[in-house]
Formats: C-alpha cells, structure tokens, sequence
C-alpha cells in the first residue's frame, strides 16, 4: 500500500484537545501505526483564543509525527512553504478541525489532496470540499441539494470526553478526592482569571464553612504554570480582589505528599490537579462552578452538574467575541471602551452561553449573569448539595442533549475511503 500524509488543520486549544485528540488517535487505530506510510501532520493556524501551547499540546499526542505552530501559518498557506522545509506525498488528505474552512479548500488544492471537513453548525465551500463530516442533521438540511451526497452525520467530538474519562479513570491512582468534590473552572485567560479564580475562592469559603466536608479542585489547565495561577489570587497582582472584597489566597507547596493547594485566609484548601486532561476527576465532581467556554461542552459530555457564572463586575474583561466584536474588543487602548459597550449589548440580548443550554435551547444549566455576590452563589450550591435529586435531574437532562460518542471513529472510517477507496 502507498505511503500517504493526513494534514490536520486546527487553531485553538479546545480544539485542540477535545477534536484532535480523539481524532488522531482514531486514525492510527483504523490505519495503523506504520509511521513511513501514515504520516500524520498539523499545523495550526492563528486563533484570537489561543494560548500558545497548543503546538506543544498537539507534539504531546504519540499519534502525531509533526506540528507546526501558528506564527509559520501565513507563510504556508500563500506560499506552501513550512518553517521547517516538510515534504509531502503525491497521496494524502486534508482534515479539518479547527479554524477557517477556506484553509481546507486552498491547501488541499495547492497539494493535490483530497479534503474532509468537520463542521458543528455549518458546512462552507461545498464546491470545493470533497467530504463533510457533520455534527447533526440540521448541517445538512442547510446544504445545497445538489452536494448533499458529501455529508456523513458523525456526531459530536465533545461528546468523546466521556469516553476518555471511563478510560482515564480506570488507570487513575489516585485516591486524594473523595466523594463531595466541587470543580472550580475559572478560566484559562488572564481576562476571565482576574475574577474566577478570586470569586470562586470567595463562593468556596462560603461553603466551606457550612459545609467543611466538601473538597474543593482546581483542574488546571495546560496553559497556564502554578505560579501564574496563584497570582491571580494574589492582591498584591490583582487589584480586583481587594476592589470588590473577594477571597485571596496563597501558593503551598507540601513536598512530603506531593500536595499543591492554594490557601485562603480561612483554612480553606483548593487542590490544584495538574493532569491534563482532568475527564477522570470531573466525572467524580458532584458540581462545578464555571465560566463559560469548551469547557461546559466537556462537562455536558460527562454529565457532570454544573453553575455557570458570568460576573459583570469588570465589563472589559470579557473580550473573546468572534467576528468584529472580537476585533474591536481587542484594539490597542480603545479596545477596553469597545469592550464594555459591546457587553453591555450582549447582557441586554439575555442569551445563553453554556454549550448544554445551546443545545437544549433553553437554560437546563443555571447561568449566572451580572454584579455576582458570594454568598447568592454559594446559597445555590448548598442548596443543591442539600437536594441531590436536583443534582440528579441535571445529570439527566446534560444525558439527554449531549451528543452520542464515536465521532472520532467515523470520521477515521471516512479518512480511509477518500485515501483508499
């Protein structure tokens, strides 16, 4: 058989870790792991959302042979050229999973490879895209007739964070968390940090001290270095927290048992988990407290009941819009007052933001929108701690409208019939 490249075109980190990672993943185990005749690339592209570390995220996938990161981009789409010289196949395909989908049309053209997109909510360049793997079939009854035979319905990509946290679980040692475990997701991004990590601090002392048998975790994402994080819980580097009287909190460090935490003024200790992804501790959370992003589609996927929180107490400090609203959010020295109207717009739209309640089409998570206080919050918390059939019925209702899992496996499948077929 001969010798082909599969080109992954990605750009952010949700992307990144919740499409990539299954996908590259279910390529070898369909076309084997015979590194000189499936080669597996990707190259990312630049993303108003992204990190940095998404190229060393993709490099740590033992699926994958070669990744190139997004300032090299440009350079490679108008001039096919690579940082580093690659060279390619007569035979290959281009995926797409992440981005523009006008990138799958120029570089599959310019290499003479056929191309298969992956498309959530809407199917692009149908001309010149050979195959559509799609999320539901509400793609395709938006698709031209006369393309219709290109799209395959796969599934949700999300949805395959269940799959992993079975998985994970089950190889999971560690036996630090016990049964009431509260999740606090307060963002990756300096922006969204500046108020989640010291407002879910404050929320979690409220609960701790009236209910001190709750742990409380911080999964920390790959982004982002411990001391990074803490500062952010630091009044000395974040004025918001004596500003609006938020909890701060301390790095600790304990060598003996290899505990990282941070420490509020109270007692109060936050686990920090290092391991990436965190599937196998999220699936064990009785709630999370979170901001919004990829990461409600991944606690959707697993089930796991979650409070969405949207605090308004520094109206710049959501400036991750797509499209204009994001460009002008984020323009040198003006962009803080475009930021401010264009939140104030949004809060008045009384949208949902949660990936679960955008599927259901109506708020079967609580979003929490506006001036937050504590001790509201942490009274919501306990009271679902206190009803567990609440709790329950949130689970039932995330089982309901999360996606069937095996998108990955599709879509390898329909990988091997344009390269082999």
């Amino acid at each position: 058989m001969e010798s082909v490249d599969i080109l992954i075109l990605s750009n952010g980190v949700g992307e990144v870790t919740t499409w990539v990672r299954p996908v590259v993943e279910q390529l070898r185990l369909v076309l084997g792991e015979e590194r000189e005749r499936i080669r597996i690339s990707v190259i990312l592209s630049p993303c108003p959302h992204a990190t940095g570390k998404e190229a060393a995220i993709a490099r740590s996938y033992p699926a994958v042979d070669r990744v190139q990161e997004p300032q090299y981009f440009w350079q490679f789409l108008f001039w096919g050229k690579t940082a580093e010289n690659w060279d390619w196949r007569d035979k290959g395909i281009v995926i797409f999973l992440g981005g523009d989908q006008i990138y799958a049309v120029v570089i599959g053209k310019r290499l003479g490879y056929r191309t298969v997109v992956y498309a959530e909510w809407e199917a692009r360049w149908q001309g010149w895209i050979d195959r559509f793997a799609v999320m539901t079939s509400k793609v395709i009854a938006k698709a031209s007739k006369k393309y219709v035979d290109k799209f395959t319905i796969v599934g949700d990509l999300m949805a395959e964070a269940a799959k992993y946290a079975l998985r994970e679980q089950s190889f999971s040692g560690n036996t630090a968390f016990r049964e009431f475990i509260i999740g606090l997701l307060p963002g990756s991004k300096p922006a969204k940090l500046s108020q989640g990590v010291p407002l879910t601090l404050a929320i979690a002392e409220c609960i701790y001290a009236a209910k001190p048998n709750i742990h409380f975790v911080i999964p920390v994402a790959p982004t982002l270095d411990l001391q990074t994080l803490a500062r952010f819980a630091n009044p000395r580097h974040n004025p918001l927290i004596e500003k609006l009287g938020w909890a701060a909190a301390e790095l600790v460090k304990e060598e003996r048992d290899e505990r990282v935490f941070l420490k509020t003024a109270t007692g109060l200790q936050v686990e920090l988990y290092m391991r990436f992804p965190a599937y196998d501790l999220l699936s064990r959370c009785c709630l999370c407290l979170t901001t919004v992003g990829a990461n409600t589609a991944e606690l959707g996927s697993l089930a796991v009941p979650m409070i969405v929180l949207l605090p308004t107490q520094q109206l710049d400090a959501m400036r991750y819009w797509d499209g204009l609203p994001g460009l002008l959010a984020n323009l040198p020295w003006i962009g803080s007052f475009f930021a401010k109207i264009i939140n104030l717009i949004i809060i008045q739209k009384k949208r949902l933001y949660a990936w679960p309640n955008i599927w259901a089409g109506k708020e079967i998570v609580p979003e929490l929108l506006g001036k937050l206080q504590p001790e509201k919050v942490a009274q919501m918390v306990i009271d679902f701690l206190e009803h567990p059939e609440k709790l329950e019925a949130m689970r039932e209702s995330l089982r309901a409208v999360r996606g069937e899992p095996g998108a990955s496996e599709k879509i390898a499948h329909l990988v091997r019939e344009e390269l082999f077929c």
